[in-house]
């Protein structure tokens, strides 16, 4: 089944987007900073695909979920499409895993009823 593996990046880009639109954690925040971090951390590992080819080290692989359409010799078309989900979605982790620790940090001198504990309150 060709491009089973280029709708499956798609749908996995998808799903990361509603993710980030949902908790509002990297695209629905901050649109142009996010934009430009996605267009940086897509060239950079552009950039690392192509010395890795240049270099003999990486390899395209033949199966029957790809394309077979090639950008260039070794770099199929999925590769930028997987760059990009590989990027939005180590964004998206990191962005909620940061929300998570700052809650958590600020909740920690903190009792359930939201008063402060004994010894732990500023003056």
């Amino acid at each position: 089944m060709p491009a089973l593996y280029l709708v499956c990046l798609l749908l996995g880009i998808g799903c990361m987007l509603l993710l980030d639109r949902r908790f509002r954690l990297f695209f629905w925040s901050d649109p142009v900073a996010a934009t430009i971090v996605t267009a940086v951390g897509v060239v950079l590992f552009v950039l690392w695909d192509a010395a890795g080819v240049a270099s003999g080290i990486f390899l395209r692989g033949e199966g029957a979920i790809a394309t077979g359409i090639l950008l260039a010799p070794e770099v199929p078309v999925e590769e930028p499409v997987f760059l990009l989900f590989l990027v939005l979605c180590t964004m998206v982790l990191f962005s909620g895993s940061r929300r998570i620790v700052t809650r958590f940090a600020r909740g920690a001198g903190r009792r359930g009823d939201g008063r402060v504990r004994d010894g732990e309150g500023g003056r």
